[in-house]
């Protein structure tokens, strides 16, 4: 079934502001929350739909790679990164995550149906920040997709205490406040009524353990700084100033907390001789006056290797030959461009004196009078064609 339009999920136009995303959003999550909608699977679904889209809209690059590129540009499996739609979506613990605050500073009045069901401590403490890096790639690598191994310096989790931070399994025990859950549980007065919330533990910030002496390696953070080899599968297609993100390949969290993301920003490599436009390929090919008049067979650089075309007799300035799939792949659909071969012909600066006496005979003859008629087409109308 095909993905709604996230836009429409909220009820806002295309040039809706961050404030106005972020007050639809408030209206549509409070409309079908599961608190005013008991045992109701359809507000549900619909409740988790508004944040999903939350999550792209209310994110400026997020947002700006779906208004370029639309479900493709924020789907995981596309390399573009994202929250990982193709597991199975957000869950409720997601959603109070990132957007408890949306609803008001001081904790959320959703809190207790986030929260409540949650079974036992947290998976660890707090997570890691995201790294960003830079990938330069050639239009080779680009028309193929390429896998590139890169060293990065971050954060690592120690391998000594495993992440945990403790000197050892009897240098950790269970959180007295929490009672090992890694919540604490309040009544709260909401605009909904009164409600049960329930919200991090202080004393142990929902690990639900706490620690008596710490590992002497990562001197209690549960990481260490180091070095990793990363292995980046980049997809055929991407463009220059996009943006792919590995989920968990950042720097890691404190104490077992969640790693970060990494963050990798693609720089295209400048060609020597071929230019790029979206998926087309655009060449410059330079005849002398001789060989467009008579007609010729010229080579051309594609990124396959050399190819030869035919220059029929009487070729102008600004003829466009095309080579038919000779151009890039498109990053969010199955297409593949072409390659374009934009003619000039080249006029010599110096002349000899024996070339000038052999243009001084010619120019004169009728034939060599520019006569371009109607049915020859100008700049225009040939870039019209190009693109058509």
């Amino acid at each position: 079934m095909a993905k709604r339009d996230y836009y429409e999920i909220l009820g806002v136009d295309r040039g809706a502001d961050a404030a106005a995303i972020k007050k639809a959003y408030r209206k549509v999550a409070l409309k079908y929350h599961p608190d005013k909608n008991p045992e109701n699977k359809e507000a549900e679904e619909k409740f988790k739909e508004a944040a999903e889209a939350y999550e792209i809209l209310g994110n400026p690059e997020k947002k700006a790679r779906y208004d370029k590129y639309g479900h493709a540009g924020v789907d995981p499996n596309a390399g573009f990164g994202g929250r990982g739609r193709g597991q199975g979506g957000m869950t409720m613990e997601d959603i109070f995550q990132q957007f408890g605050d949306v609803f008001g500073d001081g904790g959320s009045p959703f809190e207790s149906f986030f929260r409540g069901g949650r079974q036992g401590p947290r998976s660890g403490g707090q997570r890691g920040s995201n790294l960003r890096i830079k990938v330069a790639l050639t239009l080779e690598e680009i028309a193929k997709g390429v896998t590139k191994k890169i060293k990065v310096k971050k954060q690592l989790t120690c391998d000594q205490c495993k992440g945990s931070g403790a000197k050892d399994s009897s240098s950790r025990k269970t959180c007295s406040t929490c009672n090992g859950s890694g919540f604490v549980r309040q009544i709260r007065q909401t605009f909904l009524g009164q409600m049960a919330t329930t919200t991090t533990c202080p004393a142990c910030n929902g690990v639900g353990e706490v620690t008596t002496a710490k590992c002497s390696k990562c001197r209690g953070e549960g990481r260490v700084f180091g070095q990793e080899t990363i292995s980046i599968d980049i997809p055929a297609g991407v463009e220059h100033d996009m943006q792919l993100s590995m989920r968990g390949k950042g720097n890691a969290g404190m104490n077992g907390g969640p790693a970060g993301d990494l963050l990798i920003h693609i720089e295209e490599k400048s060609h020597d001789f071929l230019k790029r436009d979206g998926s087309n390929l655009l060449y410059d090919l330079y005849l002398n006056f001789a060989d467009a008049a008579l007609g010729t067979s010229v080579e051309v650089p594609t990124l396959d290797g050399r190819v030869k075309i035919r220059i029929p007799a009487g070729t102008q300035a600004g003829k466009v030959f095309r080579l038919k799939g000779k151009g890039l792949p498109s990053v969010q659909s199955y297409g593949i461009g072409d390659q374009l071969i934009y003619v000039n012909i080249w006029t010599p600066k110096k002349l000899t004196e024996e070339e000038k006496s052999l243009l001084e005979k010619i120019r004169g003859l009728e034939n060599f009078s520019p006569n371009p008629g109607k049915s020859e087409k100008g700049f225009f109308e040939k870039m019209k064609d190009m693109f058509s």
